[in-house]
Protein backbone atom coordinates (compact mmCIF):
# COMPACT_ATOMS: atom_id res chain seq x y z
CA UNK A 1 0.00 0.00 0.00
CA UNK A 2 2.70 2.28 -0.79
CA UNK A 3 2.24 5.61 -2.41
CA UNK A 4 4.18 7.35 -5.30
CA UNK A 5 6.06 9.82 -3.29
CA UNK A 6 5.65 12.20 -6.08
CA UNK A 7 1.91 12.53 -5.30
CA UNK A 8 1.52 12.17 -2.15
CA UNK A 9 3.28 13.21 1.63
CA UNK A 10 3.11 10.22 2.92
CA UNK A 11 5.14 7.00 1.82
CA UNK A 12 4.41 3.42 3.41
CA UNK A 13 7.75 1.80 5.34
CA UNK A 14 8.40 -1.84 6.02
CA UNK A 15 7.41 -0.97 10.00
CA UNK A 16 3.91 -0.48 9.21
CA UNK A 17 4.68 3.53 9.62
CA UNK A 18 3.77 6.24 7.93
CA UNK A 19 6.98 8.28 7.52
CA UNK A 20 6.54 12.23 6.43
CA UNK A 21 7.85 13.43 3.11
CA UNK A 22 10.09 16.31 3.39
CA UNK A 23 8.31 19.74 1.46
CA UNK A 24 9.45 23.17 1.53
CA UNK A 25 7.58 25.31 3.89
CA UNK A 26 8.04 29.24 5.52
CA UNK A 27 5.85 29.09 8.90
CA UNK A 28 5.34 32.59 10.89
CA UNK A 29 3.82 32.56 14.42
CA UNK A 30 1.06 35.27 15.33
CA UNK A 31 1.44 36.84 18.45
CA UNK A 32 -2.35 38.43 17.91
CA UNK A 33 -4.41 40.36 15.75
CA UNK A 34 -1.94 42.88 15.33
CA UNK A 35 0.71 40.55 13.45
CA UNK A 36 1.22 40.93 9.88
CA UNK A 37 -0.26 37.90 8.59
CA UNK A 38 -2.53 37.35 11.33
CA UNK A 39 -5.78 37.64 8.85
CA UNK A 40 -4.12 36.32 5.59
CA UNK A 41 -6.57 34.04 4.21
CA UNK A 42 -9.17 34.33 6.66
CA UNK A 43 -12.73 35.54 5.15
CA UNK A 44 -14.82 38.31 6.70
CA UNK A 45 -17.85 36.81 8.80
CA UNK A 46 -21.00 37.37 7.30
CA UNK A 47 -23.80 39.85 9.40
CA UNK A 48 -26.21 37.74 10.71
CA UNK A 49 -28.93 40.81 11.14
CA UNK A 50 -28.95 40.99 14.75
CA UNK A 51 -25.36 42.25 15.44
CA UNK A 52 -24.76 46.08 14.89
CA UNK A 53 -20.93 46.75 14.11
CA UNK A 54 -17.75 44.86 12.80
CA UNK A 55 -15.71 43.81 15.61
CA UNK A 56 -12.78 46.06 16.81
CA UNK A 57 -10.29 43.42 17.33
CA UNK A 58 -10.81 40.75 14.38
CA UNK A 59 -12.40 43.66 12.18
CA UNK A 60 -15.26 41.31 11.25
CA UNK A 61 -13.37 37.99 10.34
CA UNK A 62 -13.71 36.36 14.02
CA UNK A 63 -10.77 34.45 14.00
CA UNK A 64 -7.02 35.28 13.34
CA UNK A 65 -3.72 32.87 12.42
CA UNK A 66 -1.84 31.80 15.15
CA UNK A 67 0.42 30.33 12.91
CA UNK A 68 0.86 30.22 9.10
CA UNK A 69 2.81 28.30 6.58
CA UNK A 70 2.98 30.73 4.13
CA UNK A 71 4.30 28.23 1.07
CA UNK A 72 1.22 25.58 1.36
CA UNK A 73 -1.52 27.92 3.00
CA UNK A 74 -2.10 25.25 6.04
CA UNK A 75 -2.61 27.53 9.40
CA UNK A 76 -4.41 27.13 12.70
CA UNK A 77 -6.42 29.86 13.95
CA UNK A 78 -7.49 31.33 17.16
CA UNK A 79 -11.14 32.61 18.07
CA UNK A 80 -11.79 36.22 18.92
CA UNK A 81 -12.69 36.43 22.63
CA UNK A 82 -14.30 40.09 21.60
CA UNK A 83 -16.99 38.74 19.51
CA UNK A 84 -16.75 35.10 20.01
CA UNK A 85 -16.20 34.30 16.88
CA UNK A 86 -19.01 36.39 15.39
CA UNK A 87 -16.91 39.06 13.75
CA UNK A 88 -19.69 41.25 14.67
CA UNK A 89 -20.78 42.68 17.96
CA UNK A 90 -23.32 44.83 19.80
CA UNK A 91 -23.49 48.19 20.29
CA UNK A 92 -26.96 48.92 22.02
CA UNK A 93 -28.57 46.89 24.80
CA UNK A 94 -29.56 44.06 22.77
CA UNK A 95 -28.53 40.76 24.64
CA UNK A 96 -26.41 38.17 22.24
CA UNK A 97 -27.12 34.80 23.41
CA UNK A 98 -24.14 32.51 22.96
CA UNK A 99 -24.49 28.64 22.43
CA UNK A 100 -23.08 26.79 25.43
CA UNK A 101 -22.82 23.30 27.66
CA UNK A 102 -24.40 22.70 30.71
CA UNK A 103 -24.63 19.39 33.11
CA UNK A 104 -28.40 18.40 33.15
CA UNK A 105 -29.57 17.21 36.39
CA UNK A 106 -29.03 13.43 35.20
CA UNK A 107 -25.40 14.59 34.53
CA UNK A 108 -25.14 14.31 30.70
CA UNK A 109 -24.05 17.59 29.09
CA UNK A 110 -27.06 19.80 26.99
CA UNK A 111 -26.83 22.82 24.83
CA UNK A 112 -28.30 25.63 25.93
CA UNK A 113 -27.83 29.70 25.48
CA UNK A 114 -26.10 31.90 27.53
CA UNK A 115 -26.72 35.40 27.78
CA UNK A 116 -23.62 37.22 29.41
CA UNK A 117 -23.85 40.33 31.83
CA UNK A 118 -23.94 43.16 29.52
CA UNK A 119 -20.93 44.54 31.73
CA UNK A 120 -18.69 42.05 30.80
CA UNK A 121 -19.00 43.20 27.39
CA UNK A 122 -16.78 46.37 26.05
CA UNK A 123 -19.00 49.10 24.87
CA UNK A 124 -18.83 50.14 21.22
CA UNK A 125 -19.56 53.92 19.99
CA UNK A 126 -22.51 53.42 17.17
CA UNK A 127 -20.72 56.48 15.89
CA UNK A 128 -17.65 55.12 15.07
CA UNK A 129 -18.77 51.10 14.56
CA UNK A 130 -15.14 50.08 14.38
CA UNK A 131 -13.90 51.28 17.50
CA UNK A 132 -14.47 51.25 21.21
CA UNK A 133 -15.20 53.68 23.56
CA UNK A 134 -12.71 54.73 26.46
Amino acid sequence: MAKDPAAGTRVHTAQNEYAAMPHASNIVYCDGPDSPHAFDIVPLQPRNGSLDAMCPVCQGRGQWNTEIDLVSFRCKRAACDRCNGAGWVETGSDPVGLPDIVMSPQGTPQWTIRYPAPEDAEAVDPEKPGLAQA
